[in-house]
């Protein structure tokens, strides 16, 4: 049988691969690699930008893509088998990766390379690759370069650790619940439990720690004993604070390993600590000009947020009666003030946006901003659920193909929670063949899934929060799938600086908030009618409520992330920073059994170490790159298409094949402000 991870198929064979194929593609796919790498690091080799491309690039990216597809599976259909396949082969790909990014011969091959004979894609790629030799420890010798290449492997193993630890808590949880206890919780929430229950032969209705659950109970639950129940789980997830039988997953001894490795290799490096270490490749200077840009924004919000905290307690102790609300109490205090306030909920809403109406309306925004035609095609999948897209736009020779994505939007067990995008292939004008290749997207998301409802099948309903976040990929996945870059290290989102890279998504999010595009996403689940203009009004007042509380919160996690990578000794306890960041910044108290940190995948598993402002940062440039399309907007509301073309050439297709900054003043004409964030989260005249 041909192993599916080596097979010459145009996408991933994801319905054919088993946990038994790892080993030995990988093994092979190794073996070709390190070949290539013999080959061009050759002293007869020329130090040639295509020659090399041809040969180590080539074997390298085969690698990629079927390493990429089992890490794939590895997030969205995690099984012990899979799971122990994976890791088997995670130090061998790591140790590659990382000699390979030290190879003192290729690195000596590159810096031989004359930049002058280089294309401006090319001279950007060539221009990274010189800085990345150096971060990947190229420039270490002896006893420093083997323990440089010994904790890249550790460090990966323990981020792999990290994650299953995270899912393996989240996935252990379950609370069986009375009808009586269920009071106040949506009804498609109700069934979906009941259906869990009844599947494990169980009485009640199963409540777990996924988003599409857990978070609507803390919402809704008029039961504060229940809301209690569930948030001290879901805050002592992976910890020490959870049940008995769910210590076995703590991540603190992982968390301090890691802290202690990225310090050391940060060391090897010059750097006085990883903070530094991480800023090198970004937009930012330096820690200190994030840590004041941080400071900066929560001295703008805190009064926001203190309004924001007053009115709640003031709302829980005249309409709910809670005169000492605690930690599990505030979503549903804030969800029954909004009720109030605004005469909506978030329930009511929900029933307006099923998940086909809003994949046509994001299409259809997409099509006419970006002049492209998007069209459901056909690929090996991993799930029933899972969708296969392809992106196409009318060229003089017809209908030419300008990517693909996989849409994967359900929550199920064996899923890691949260939503992302990642790369299949990226897009390149490929030296072994002449060709051009297209680019290919995964967009994953946690949803709730559809269910039967008085024996009809119902699809699934997103809150507005949920298109918001299916929005955010999709930005990620334009930035990645419409370059028209052909250099692969900076086609689409690759060599983008990871502090930008958050622009294209954010900026998506805004049109969810412009009526003339939720006007083209609604239809009632059961009446098929339009969701009132009434009800968005509603939507678009309370668009900022407790927007200063939710600054502050994302501020809290940023500023706990840069300072525990700068001004922190990995093995001082990381609860008493978090609680100087808390005490510094945050509003609300948080109990003392809570362990947050402690599944704080992005920092830890997910690329975001003393990254987490990025968050914060790139909303600065994707709120002033919307500002142009609200300044521009047509006499209809519609967003201009000169704008949208002029967005489309300047961020989406130039990718990273030059500095973000440029990339933003070619859209903008000038360096980003603050103004345009503030005014849209409502806090405008905190510049004052």
């Amino acid at each position: 049988m041909t192993n599916p991870l080596l097979a010459a198929s145009a996408t991933p064979l994801f319905d054919q691969i088993q946990p038994e194929h790892v080993a030995s593609a990988i093994e092979q796919l190794l073996a070709q690699a390190q070949a290539a790498l013999d080959t061009v690091t050759a002293t007869d080799f020329p130090a040639e930008w295509s020659a090399m491309s041809r040969t180590l690039d080539v074997a390298n990216e085969k690698l990629s893509i079927a390493w990429g597809a089992v890490s794939h599976l590895n997030s969205v259909a995690d099984s012990p088998e899979l799971r122990a396949a994976y890791n088997a082969a995670l130090p061998l790909v790591t140790e590659f990766w990382t000699r390979l990014g030290a190879d003192e011969r290729l690195y000596a091959k590159y810096k031989a390379m004359d930049p002058a004979a280089l294309n401006a894609e090319q001279r950007q790629a060539h221009t990274n690759a010189m800085r990345n030799f150096v971060l990947g420890g190229a420039e270490l010798q002896g006893a420093a370069r083997d323990r440089f290449a010994q904790i890249q492997e550790r460090s990966a193993e323990l981020s792999q650790k990290f994650s299953e630890n995270t899912l393996d808590a989240t996935d252990a949880y379950a609370y069986f619940a009375s009808a009586e206890e269920l009071s106040g919780v949506p009804t498609d929430v109700i069934q979906a439990a009941r259906t869990a229950a009844v599947v494990e032969g169980k009485d009640g209705y199963k409540l777990t720690l996924k988003m599409p659950c857990y978070l609507p109970v803390m919402q809704f639950a008029t039961s504060s004993a229940l809301r209690a129940t569930l948030y001290r789980a879901y805050a002592t997830r992976a910890s020490l604070e959870a049940a008995p039988e769910a210590q076995k997953f703590d991540n603190a001894p992982v968390m301090q390993e890691i802290l202690a490795l990225r310090q050391e290799e940060a060391k090897l490096l010059g750097f006085a600590n990883f903070g530094e270490l991480s800023i090198a490749p970004k937009m930012a200077e330096s820690p200190e000009v994030v840590i004041s840009f941080l400071r900066d924004l929560a001295r703008r919000a805190r009064p926001y947020a203190e309004r924001d905290v007053a009115e709640l307690r003031a709302f829980a102790a005249e309409h709910l009666g809670l005169h000492d609300p605690q930690a599990w109490d505030w979503p549903y205090i804030g969800e029954k003030l909004k009720e109030a306030r605004y005469a909506f909920s978030e329930q009511e809403v929900k029933q307006y946006f099923t998940l086909p109406k809003v994949l046509a309306g994001l299409f259809k925004i997409v099509e006419s901003l970006f002049d492209v035609r998007i069209s459901l095609d056909s690929a090996p999948v991993w799930n029933a659920s899972v969708q296969f897209y392809r992106i196409e736009r009318q060229t003089p020779a017809g209908m030419t193909l300008v990517g693909q994505f996989y849409l994967d939007p359900s929550a199920r067990s064996g899923k890691r929670g949260g939503a992302w995008m990642d790369d299949v292939r990226t897009r390149w004008l490929r030296p072994d063949t002449g060709v051009l290749q297209t680019p290919i997207a995964h967009l994953v998301c946690n949803f709730a899934e559809g269910g039967m409802s008085d024996g009809v099948e119902k699809p699934p309903l997103l809150s507005h929060d949920d298109v918001t976040t299916l929005f955010h990929e999709f930005g990620h996945g334009l930035h990645h799938l419409l370059t028209q870059v052909n250099e692969r290290d900076v086609a689409g989102i690759s060599g983008v600086e990871w502090d930008a890279v958050e622009l294209p998504s954010q900026f998506m999010e805004n049109f969810c908030w412009e009526w003339n595009v939720i006007a083209h996403m609604t239809a009632h689940v059961d009446t098929g009618e339009p969701l009132p203009r009434v009800l968005f009004d509603k939507m678009l007042a309370a668009r900022n409520f407790q927007s200063g509380m939710h600054t502050l919160r994302q501020i809290e996690f940023s500023l706990f992330d840069m300072l525990l990578h700068t001004h922190h000794a990995p093995h001082d306890d990381a609860l008493a920073l978090l609680q100087q960041v808390r005490d510094e910044v945050a509003v609300l108290p948080s109990p003392a059994f809570s362990r947050s940190i402690n599944t704080f995948s992005h920092i830890f598993a997910g690329g975001y170490a003393a990254g987490y402002y990025s968050y914060k940062w790139a909303e600065v440039l994707s709120a002033d790159a919307y500002a142009a399309f609200e300044e521009s907007a047509l006499e209809t509301g519609d967003p201009s298409p000169a704008t949208g073309k002029k967005y489309l050439q300047s961020i989406l297709e130039a990718g990273g094949s030059r500095p973000a900054m440029e990339s933003f003043k070619a859209f903008r004409g000038r360096e980003p402000t603050l103004d345009a964030l503030l005014r849209h989260q409502g806090m405008a005249e905190a510049q004052h």
